[in-house]
């Protein structure tokens, strides 16, 4: 399954349903990217703050071709080693949980977040910011 698997961050998803800049490197990957349960439900809630039904939101990502990814209890724990090398970048349980399915697969992970760029190399994940970082 991992040979040539993408993985997407939350911020990714968000990008292409909000047409912003790096939508169209996302819409590359589709359909069959992968996304964490955790990070679609990351998603989820921001379109529901948005005044998406969740519903509609879920069907939305769907029919994208997205295909979610259940976080496991191998998941928890690669999320949980990671945390010393992505602290002092800030990245959050969401962002680890994101990484630790693309380090699992050997992936590819898109995001819009470019703090990750500072962890890729020491965390040995082909992370991929969708935008390129403002000059």
């Amino acid at each position: 399954m991992s040979e040539g698997a993408v993985v997407l961050d939350a911020s990714a998803v968000l990008a292409l349903v909000w047409a912003e800049p790096g939508a169209n490197v996302v819409m590359g990957e589709l359909p069959g990217a992968l996304i964490t349960s955790v990070n679609f439900a990351e998603v989820l809630t921001k379109l529901s703050d948005k005044g998406w039904q969740v519903d509609a939101a879920a069907e939305a990502i769907l029919s994208l071709g997205v295909i979610p990814v259940d976080f496991s209890n191998d998941h928890a724990m690669l999320a949980a080693q990671m945390r010393h090398v992505t602290k002092s970048a800030g990245l959050s349980l969401g962002d680890r949980a994101c990484l630790s399915l693309g380090q699992q697969l050997r992936a590819k992970v898109l995001t819009a977040d470019l703090a990750w760029l500072k962890v890729r190399d020491a965390l040995g994940i082909d992370v991929v910011a969708i935008r390129q970082p403002r000059s």
